[in-house]
């Protein structure tokens, strides 16, 4: 093995640009801890050890993968025990929230890092397997001297990523050594292993998470098919893609020509952009089928064998009764399963004093939810909600921490108690958190440590008692990577994480449309939705959620005539984008292609238009569905 002098000088060598031998990964991690992280390979780092506070945090917002992800790393660890390998499970911050390894070398295991709460994120680190994993997004090697930091070069360690079912790096899986042989390639199996069983894990998460919904898991060979397959996806019953695993995505993205890093091209489009086949074809791929005669074509050409699980209606909610759960969080659905487990997670955080971060996309409820959250919690003092992207930067200061008169040029005289002292008592809500400026965080940050704050212009704290709830729609931790957000705010902010899922994954859409009519109902008359406008509304993709659909109720309940809703009320911008086409062969479902057809008498110049298609386009649909007049 080299020197400590000769694995420095070889660093500091390719941080001048100079060729190595080395991994393209390694190069990569070890020009980012020296650009980005601005470490020193001269500077040893000894391992740490996240505090026992900090650490419970972490393995409370990974309590759900933890317990899904255990099986595997159980059945991983028999089958290298002997070898004196050790399992580590962390998290996407790096921070190790499982552990796997034999307690006769707890000491060194400690010492070395191999260790639970031990954290290995790049800039803490440098090049490790762990860091290296969640940069690059992809299993990998880091053996012996590929370690930036001289402290580490002992160890062998192979990670692999584990996704979450839309796309996002949500967690790593690492099998180290303290002490391997000198080739790298040693480590080959250890690759293998646990490469697969971070396959395993994703697919028990995508099963887990979508037990209402169609799976379909794919093999190359039909013999693994229904025992050990590769790779998994999950639709909606209007047959959209609502969910993969990372195999899922290749999938998808090599059929669609797309970018398997960008979930957002592949979430949300029909099976049938992908492959040859749409819903109706399902219930042929099922076990009652030969796995042999469960072939389907991607659309680049290639065959995989198939296996689609039916999605089981009778779900349970894993949380206990219904009436355990308070009446504000109970409004949030008519019988989700995403948000029956999400009521029962709140209803047993509400009433604790830990942040909760509430992630989910523009229109999905996050203020509705963070206002529950505030009822259900029994706190006494008012619910204070701040949109951080609606106050102008120069003013958000003065805002959120109040002054003393005369603070500033332009100061109210009187003074003014900011909307954090408001909220003293009872929640403060900050929306849209990661548009918050960096110099502000840092003074948040104060107040969430301290529990006080100091207005603008005086020298005293006040001291302060507020429950935080945050919300965004954008990935808070890529931002913390970036730059953009503090990494420690963060871990403040996301004691507990809440992710409301988008109107289209949701299988309460017509409770929800129920409880918007009422909402705009005219002149006390009840409104309804004629068939055909509500297979048009199912079909919709709804980018913007439910304030979207909102919108276009209110808009369709003044259009309608006699409180009922009808096809030519709804904007045609939603039909549209209801029936996805292409050039050449437009995959609409037979459902809403009828509700077009019947809002225009079967007039079939009529629905091209409205579709944007020509006529020999819907002609060929009709036949395809089998569809006439009389249906």
């Amino acid at each position: 093995m080299a020197s400590h002098v000769d694995h420095i000088r070889e660093i500091e060598s390719v941080g001048l640009g100079a060729a190595t031998m080395r991994d393209a990964t390694v190069v990569q991690s070890w020009l980012r801890c020296i650009n980005k992280h601005r470490l020193d390979p001269a500077q040893a780092c000894e391992a740490y050890i996240v505090p026992d506070t900090q650490l419970r945090e972490h393995r409370q917002q990974s309590e759900e993968l933890i317990t899904i992800a255990r099986s595997g790393l159980e059945s991983l660890f028999r089958q290298v025990a002997g070898q004196n390998y050790v399992l580590l499970l962390s998290d996407r911050a790096g921070v190790t929230v499982d552990f796997y390894g034999d307690p006769l070398f707890d000491n060194n295991l400690r010492k070395a890092g191999l260790y639970l709460g031990s954290e290995w994120s790049e800039s803490r680190a440098g090049t490790c397997a762990v860091g290296a994993c969640i940069e690059a997004g992809e299993a990998l090697t880091i053996h012996q001297t590929d370690h930036f930091d001289n402290t580490h070069t002992p160890l062998s360690c192979t990670a692999a990523p584990i996704y979450d079912i839309q796309g996002g790096l949500s967690a790593v899986l690492d099998i180290s050594l303290l002490s391997s042989p000198i080739k790298k390639a040693s480590q080959n199996l250890a690759l293998h292993l646990v490469s697969a069983t971070v396959r395993r894990i994703e697919l028990a998460n995508l099963m887990a998470q979508s037990s209402r919904e169609w799976v379909l898991r794919f093999s190359r060979s039909p013999e693994f098919l229904d025992v050990d397959p590769e790779a998994g996806i999950a639709i909606d019953g209007s047959g959209r893609i609502i969910g993969m695993t990372n195999g899922g995505a290749k999938v998808l993205a090599r059929s669609g020509n797309l970018d398997w890093r960008d979930p957002q091209a592949l979430i949300g489009q029909p099976l049938s952009r992908f492959f040859d086949m749409d819903i109706d074809d399902l219930p042929d791929l099922t076990r009652q089928h030969r796995p042999q005669d469960r072939l389907v074509f991607a659309r680049d050409g290639n065959a995989l064998f198939a296996h689609a699980i039916e999605p089981n209606i009778a779900v349970r909610s894993p949380a206990g009764a219904r009436h355990d759960i308070p009446t504000s969080l109970r409004n949030l659905s008519g019988g989700d399963g995403q948000l029956a487990a999400l009521q029962a997670k709140v209803a047993k955080l509400a009433p604790r004093p830990v942040s909760i971060l509430i992630q989910g996309e523009t229109g999905t409820g996050k203020e509705y939810l963070a206002r529950a959250i505030h009822e259900a919690s029994g706190r006494t003092g008012k619910f204070v909600a701040v949109n951080c992207a609606a106050i102008p930067e120069p003013l958000i200061e003065s805002e959120l921490f109040g002054h003393l008169p005369g603070a500033f040029t332009g100061a109210a005289p009187r003074g003014r108690i900011g909307l954090i002292e408001e909220a003293n008592g009872g929640t403060l809500f900050l929306d849209e958190i990661g548009d918050m400026p960096l110099a502000l965080q840092s003074r948040f940050l104060r107040v969430l440590s301290e529990r006080e704050l100091t207005p603008v212009g005086a020298s005293r704290a006040k001291p302060l008692d507020i429950r935080v709830v945050s919300a965004s729609n954008r990935p808070l931790e890529a931002l913390a990577r970036d730059g953009g957000f503090r990494e420690d705010l963060l871990y403040r902010l996301n004691a507990a994480t809440l992710v409301l899922p988008a109107l289209r994954e949701r299988s309460d859409f017509v409770w929800l449309l129920d409880k918007i009519l009422a909402k705009h109902r005219m002149n006390g008359e009840a409104l309804a939705v004629a068939p055909a406008a509500l297979l048009a509304l199912k079909a919709y993709h709804w980018p913007g959620n439910i304030r979207e659909l909102d919108n276009v109720v209110s808009v369709a309940a003044v259009l309608c005539h006699n409180g009922v809703i009808e096809v030519s009320d709804l904007p045609e911008a939603l039909l549209r984008r209801a029936l996805p086409q292409r050039s050449e062969e437009p995959h609409t479902q037979r459902g809403a292609l009828e509700a077009v057809l019947a809002s225009c008498n079967w007039n079939v110049s009529q629905a091209a238009r409205s579709l944007g298609v020509d006529r020999s386009t819907v002609h060929r649909q009709i036949k395809r569905h089998g569809l006439n007049h009389r249906n």
